[in-house]
């Protein structure tokens, strides 16, 4: 128990963005700076699938029930995940509000992360990252998963609906981070969000 950084000055910190933007790396080392848990949005997907039927949620079961559908046009895809997002966003604010409520830091990211207006000094935060070149996310996708080859239609995929996101995270007033340079990120972030317990630590180190 290292009580002496004491709590952050947030009680939910959302890093949300599309895939291979860096999101789980960066709450990883957020996680280590803060000494706070992080949880993943696709296990809150997977524990919705283990207890509901498609019929019950059908968008959240999607591609279980269409595997096929990930083949389809970017656009297409890009459109589904935006459903599946606004179907996941009860489940998710439930998440937020139970600790907020119960005092409770946590690191929530994830995909499916939907932005909404922000609260400048609140209890919950959030930034979303977003790199907008193909060949960037390309790269990214096989490093992570060689095995797989150069994955073009998802980083396709994942530029499009970062676009998304990143325009509906600012007309919020959620921050937008570019994912580069990797060396500062985590330093970045939590200057966009006006973390000063960031800042505090800072001082005293």
């Amino acid at each position: 128990m290292d009580e002496v950084r004491g709590l952050p000055d947030w009680r939910v910190l959302v890093v949300g963005g599309a895939s291979g933007m860096g999101k789980t790396g960066v709450g990883r080392a957020l996680a280590r700076r803060y000494d706070v848990p992080v949880a993943e949005v696709d296990d809150i997907v997977e524990a919705l699938l283990a207890v509901t039927l498609p019929e019950h949620l059908p968008d959240v079961h999607f591609w279980r029930t269409h595997p096929e559908a990930a083949r389809e046009a970017p656009e297409s895809v890009v459109e589904r995940q935006i459903a599946i997002a606004e179907a996941l966003a009860p489940a998710v604010e439930a998440v937020v509000s139970n600790h907020v409520g119960t005092d409770t830091p946590v690191i929530l990211e994830g995909d499916y992360v939907l932005p909404a207006p922000a609260a400048p000094g609140g209890p919950v935060r959030a930034v979303f990252l977003h790199e907008d070149d193909e060949a960037q996310v390309t790269a990214n996708y096989l490093r992570r998963e060689p095995e797989a080859g150069p994955q073009r239609h998802r980083a396709r995929v994942s530029v499009l609906y970062g676009r998304w996101l990143a325009a509906r995270a600012r007309a919020a007033g959620v921050p937008v981070v570019s994912p580069r340079p990797w060396e500062d990120l985590a330093d970045r972030v939590a200057e966009a969000v006006g973390d000063a317990e960031r800042r505090r630590l800072s001082l005293r180190d």
